[in-house]
């Protein structure tokens, strides 16, 4: 669990009583409040480098200030002295917070603090900036670096980021936003364990320049944001909550809800109101588990729809170098999740699957045809064609399940990264669509000749799988043509550079298969 963040400061002269900020989280990710005098310390007094060997910072090296003695100000100090730095912490009360911090770190009043480091960083609210107002002389000229994070409401209310409102306090100095992103356990873990990444924004290049190298020296990696008008942008990365899986999500669920509510109508209302019968008893897992299918197959034909539209769109055009459609550059943006959820959904669909023999009411199905056998005096059941349905149809769910399992593994960032292009694309596209077929497949065999069967349409509504075949089917069409030498030249041509009417004209080359597959542009 993460560590709450909290800080604290000394009065500042002139500017009102100071506040204590040494019981209250600075950081979203912050998880803990500490209360009262705090006598198990977050970290140990002496710093543990890697190999388990105690490590003390060395004398001459470069020194960091930092106003704030809580728990982001205590994880920062251990990680500026693991990595080399001298490290002094300004506390309104020292005596009692020295023993929270490295022993390798001082801890001293805010106004000793201040006076020979060049770089400090301020742990402290933004409401609380403006009692630092006292330093001001003694801050002049110093690089400020800001890791404070608003709430969503105060995001919201404020116009002017934290990092903008403390440089318009301390003109004098030069203000950097960073370290906002990552929070106290990171900090304590390692950035092994954690994000690497650290947004960092400025309008002084070589104040900038000077955190960037500090960063690296930390083990993480800097990313530099441009002018300190981005701030709020870097303060609102910390406040998103999976900003790119919002529609996908509302998109599955929009689904589930239609096919539930479709397959419910089937069966579970329609025997009910015709023939009496109640079978509620299979909205938990019966219902689910014909739902979950629907959503899982529909979800995956989203993947691949949204390529084929594109390709239209190009060979319409005669150009790639038009831009799409703003919902069609976004579908295309959303498809990593979209694949994600079609695979959460198939996962589930095997599970549930499994669980349908643990039924009590399967097992009261069973009994009852042995029976049904028994008085009928039908010694041996066995339908060949039903047998061969049922074994194709298994077969080739665990083969599209498989798939769906490679595809999702893939996406994943530490493993896409380790692909060169080609391989990627080989397997998001080429084994993607080879899933896609599998699944529809899967969902034929499944149908089998129901479809045709008059006593299959309950209130004159057709199976439910037939509704999942026609997007599917579409696209299979679709990539088909697209395969067409005519067509698949052309579209070859386009993603080339080539335009219908335009200056840019050449002739592929000799090897269509290579030109093919290096024209993914």
């Amino acid at each position: 669990m993460e560590s709450g963040q909290l800080v604290s400061r000394a009065p500042a002269p002139g500017c009102g009583k100071s506040l204590d900020m040494e019981d209250s989280p600075l950081h979203p990710q912050s998880a803990t409040r500490t209360s009262g005098k705090m006598d198990k310390p977050l970290i140990s007094h002496h710093l543990v480098d890697s190999d388990g060997s105690l490590a003390e910072a060395p004398s001459e090296v470069p020194k960091v200030g930092i106003l704030g003695s809580g728990d982001f100000a205590r994880s920062l100090a251990t990680r500026l002295v693991g990595s080399g730095f001298s490290v002094v912490v300004g506390s309104r009360n020292p005596k009692r917070m020295a023993g929270l911090f490295p022993s390798a770190a001082q801890v001293t009043l805010q106004e000793e603090a201040v006076g020979s480091p060049e770089v400090i960083f301020v742990a402290m609210f933004r409401e609380h900036y403006s009692t630092l107002c006292g330093l001001s002389d003694q801050l002049a000229g110093k690089i400020l670096v800001d890791v404070s994070n608003p709430t969503e409401q105060e995001h919201l209310q404020h116009h002017q980021s934290n990092a903008e409102y403390l440089a318009s306090l301390f003109p004098t100095c030069a203000v950097v936003k960073a370290f906002n992103v990552i929070s106290a356990w990171t900090l304590q873990s390692g950035p092994r364990d954690g994000n690497r990444q650290v947004p960092i924004c400025s309008d002084q290049p070589e104040a900038k320049r000077t955190v960037l190298e500090m960063v690296r020296a930390m083990g993480f990696t800097p990313v530099d944001m441009g002018s300190l008008a981005s701030a709020r942008e870097v303060e609102a990365m910390p406040l998103r909550l999976f900003p790119g899986w919002k529609v996908p999500a509302l998109l599955a669920l929009g689904l589930f809800i239609f096919f539930y509510a479709y397959n419910f109508v089937r069966d579970v209302l329609e025997p009910y109101v015709q023939e009496g019968k109640n079978k509620f008893y299979k909205l938990p897992v019966f219902v689910v588990n014909t739902t979950l299918p629907c959503v899982a197959y529909v979800l995956l034909s989203l993947v691949y729809l949204p390529g084929v539209l594109a390709a239209a769109l190009q060979l319409r055009r005669g150009t790639k170098y038009q831009r799409f459609p703003d919902w069609l550059d976004h579908w295309l943006q959303h498809r990593k999740q979209i694949g994600l959820l079609s695979f959460f959904c198939a996962a589930l669909h095997a599970l549930y699957s499994l669980c349908l023999p643990l039924r009590r009411s399967h097992r009261y199905d069973l009994v009852n045809l042995a029976i049904k056998q028994v008085l009928t005096n039908k010694s041996h059941l066995w339908n060949e064609e039903e047998v061969w349905r049922m074994e194709i149809y298994l077969s080739l769910g665990v083969l599209a399940l498989g798939m769906l399992s490679l595809l999702a593994v893939t996406s994943l960032p530490s493993i896409a990264n380790s692909l060169n292009w080609r391989e990627f694309s080989f397997v998001q596209s080429t084994l993607g669509f080879v899933a896609l077929v599998l699944s529809t497949l899967h969902t034929l065999t499944y149908g089998w000749t129901r479809a045709f069967e008059e006593s299959r349409y309950k209130f004159f509504l057709p199976p439910t799988f037939t509704l999942t075949l026609l997007v599917p089917c579409v696209i299979i069409l679709a990539k088909g043509l697209f395969l067409l030498p005519c067509i698949s030249r052309r579209l070859t041509k386009i993603r080339r550079g080539w335009e219908k009417d335009g200056s840019v004209r050449f002739t592929l080359p000799v090897d269509h298969a290579l030109a093919q597959k290096t024209s993914h542009v």
